[in-house]
């Protein structure tokens, strides 16, 4: 019996493969006709009119800001297997597209990444972690398509102003050197580069970038604007022959799903360059499965861009969780693989950029849209979606095909008791029922019918359990050749922490972490005054952290240790917490809060400028205390807020300073 079946199926997937085969060598019969039936009306899917817009993919962002910070620190197996399950093929999310910060020193929404010019004179393309992440979605999909976008720039560049566009060449030749670059140090050819991020765009300065990149042979690079609304750029694309010609593609944030119709009337590609930015619980995969299909039903966008890639930050930071997925401790390993990856890979398995949409797809009538794409050789892929999260869905409905075979691929959310993910269902064989089927759609579905055989939903052993950060945590930053520039777990607020190395000091602070800016970058969002890095556990509350610190600043200088800092990303200028200062004036402070407004102690301390010291911050409770190189120089504080938060180091202002042997200990 088992083997009649087998003989069976083999001769109906036969038929299938040749009837695909004659459809494809006849460009004028239909590749497919579709009847949606519902009650009260019937819709058809039908190329025999031409087809819809080209599709240009799926994607995510890392950055804007630091949002896969903690990443890089996972150990392997672990760091290998996240990465298969967002990029490779027919595995997990299986991204088209990779959106990566151009990092610029400030802070853009969970942290700062480091620019690889911090300076004018300064060129390093090994800092941060963008290129790495690159090289390892292209080592696993060498057709995924690369994208650059600046959020905040570094200080020079502004001449003392809070502004990219002051020296429009230099901007452009910054921008142009960081793809220059990408090439040649990493061999990423970046495909599309962007303005700035969310902020206002200068016509001039997007026409000085064209002409910059294709004097240096980067004609292949494109050019996205404006990453923010749809107006006024579109508005102005009008109304700009020459801005017409150099923007290759229009860029909006969270559309609602919906374009204007200027952006329409420029014929150009429309994409949602960044979009989703909600928890990755059921909720956040019904909202992304509905915008996968609506952005292109609603607003004609034919990319959808997720902000973020991998939440690989510390939670408590701003949109903790809002990534596709979650990798947030890598001192443990685990990491899990959250609904809006199977979400996604409902359309990135079973399309590919460059296939082209149907111009017959649309709304359900009782809730809900269905997508159709075809590759034009004959194969064809519909995805169907029913969320109720977002959309009003009741009841029924009903599609009937007529093509050979499809395999379906089907995602149920809710109720853990009727939950599926990504689960393959039996394939759909038409040729024995007279070419028609009928399928049932309910509320918070999401399915995938599609001629492709090649899909799958990759799986892994299960990783460790989840635990909190080490409760005891020291690092002497001894790295001679470090693979990055940051060191783990250090998650930088406002500033940039690099590894380093004194080579006039042979001894014990050979290598130190060191905060290299000393000006305000060009920032994106509100970076404190001061420069501040975290690291540990939100929920600690006593603890005791030391630290080895060096003021290289005369008179001005400072730095600080601290504790129980509650806030951090956009929200750092209000952090609160015990910060423990000594300054190279021969004082100490000790204050409450990050800005220094609220002061609980202060006093004069034998410190200077090039010299290093020990300092110990002890929180017990409601009373704190700070040792000076051993000695207590203040005892018993009270402190009665925040109750916990994360340890701390930093600097008073933007000046270099260095840190050595850190070492926290927390009560268990």
């Amino acid at each position: 019996m088992a083997e009649r079946l087998l003989q069976a199926s083999r001769q109906r997937r036969g038929k299938a493969m040749t009837a695909a085969a004659g459809s494809a060598g006849r460009a004028a019969v239909p590749l497919l006709l579709c009847a949606l039936l519902v009650p009260g009306g019937a819709y058809v899917l039908d190329d025999s009119d031409g087809l819809g817009r080209e599709f240009d993919g799926i994607g995510a962002v890392s950055g804007g800001g630091a949002t896969s910070r903690l990443l890089v620190n996972y150990p392997e197996p672990y760091r290998s297997q996240i990465l298969d399950y967002l990029f490779k093929p027919n595995f997990g999310a299986s991204l088209h597209i990779l959106k990566v910060e151009i990092g610029g020193d400030g802070q853009t929404t969970d942290g700062t990444e480091p620019s690889h010019m911090h300076y004018a004179l300064d060129e390093n393309y090994f800092r941060g972690y963008e290129w790495w992440l690159m090289k390892e979605a292209k080592r696993r999909n060498p057709n995924i398509t690369l994208m650059g976008l600046p959020w905040s720039f570094p200080g020079w560049l502004g001449k003392h102003f809070n502004w990219p566009y002051v020296n429009l060449q230099l901007t452009a030749y910054y921008v142009m050197t960081w793809i220059v670059g990408a090439k040649h140090y990493h061999d990423l050819d970046i495909d599309y580069i962007g303005i700035w991020n969310e902020r206002s765009f200068d016509i001039n300065y997007i026409k000085v970038l064209r002409r910059m990149l294709n004097y240096q042979g980067l004609d292949r690079v494109k050019i996205i604007a404006s990453d923010n609304l749809w107006e006024p750029i579109s508005a102005s694309m009008l109304l700009d022959s020459e801005l017409m010609e150099v923007i290759d593609v229009i860029g909006a944030h969270y559309p609602g799903t919906h374009t204007v119709k200027d952006a329409k009337l420029t014929n150009k590609k429309l994409w949602s360059s960044e979009d989703f930015s909600t928890l990755n619980s059921d909720v956040g995969a019904g909202c992304l499965g509905r915008i996968l299909n609506q952005n292109y039903i609603n607003g004609y966008m034919t990319a959808t861009i997720a902000w973020n890639l991998v939440a690989s930050y510390y939670e408590q930071l701003p949109y903790g969780r809002c990534g596709l997925m979650t990798a947030q401790e890598p001192w443990s390993g685990h990491y899990v693989v959250e609904s809006p990856i199977w979400v996604s890979a409902h359309t990135t398995q079973f399309t590919q950029p460059g296939w082209y949409y149907l111009k017959t797809v649309g709304h359900l009538e009782k809730g809900g849209s269905y997508v159709a794409l075809t590759d034009g050789l004959g194969n064809l892929t519909i995805i169907v979606e029913t969320m109720v999260i977002l959309c009003c869905f009741n009841g029924i409905n009903s599609l009937s095909y007529e093509i050979p075979e499809l395999q379906v691929w089907y995602t149920k959310l809710g109720k853990p008791s009727t939950r599926f993910l990504f689960k393959q269902l039996d394939s759909l064989w038409l040729l024995d029922s007279g070419g028609t089927f009928t399928l049932e759609l309910r509320e918070d579905e999401l399915f995938t019918l599609t001629t492709l055989t090649t899909g799958g939903k990759g799986s892994y052993p299960l990783p460790p359990k989840s635990q909190p950060f080490p409760r005891i945590y020291k690092d002497d930053f001894d790295v001679d050749y470090p693979f990055f520039s940051e060191a783990p777990n250090f998650a930088d607020q406002t500033g940039v922490f690099e590894y380093f190395t004194n080579i006039e000091d042979p001894g014990e602070h050979r290598f130190t972490l060191r905060q290299v800016l000393n000006q305000r970058p060009i920032t994106w969002a509100a970076d404190a005054s001061n420069t501040i890095s975290i690291i540990g556990d939100y929920k600690w509350s006593n603890l005791t952290v030391t630290c080895d610190v060096y003021i290289e600043t005369p008179e001005k200088g400072g730095v600080f240790i601290a504790g129980r800092v509650n806030k951090g990303g956009i929200l750092i200028r209000s952090a609160r917490g015990v910060f423990f200062w000594i300054f190279a004036n021969g004082t100490y402070r000790v204050t409450g809060d990050l800005a220094g407004w609220i002061i609980y102690a202060l006093g004069h301390v034998d410190v200077t400028a090039k010299k290093w010291y020990t300092l110990t911050l002890i929180i017990k409770g409601r009373l704190c205390s700070g040792m000076l190189n051993g000695t207590y120089v203040w005892t018993n504080v009270p402190v009665s807020f925040p109750k916990n938060g994360w340890a701390a180091i930093g600097t008073h202002a933007f000046e270099f300073a260095q840190f050595d042997n850190f070492r926290v200990e927390a009560a268990s």
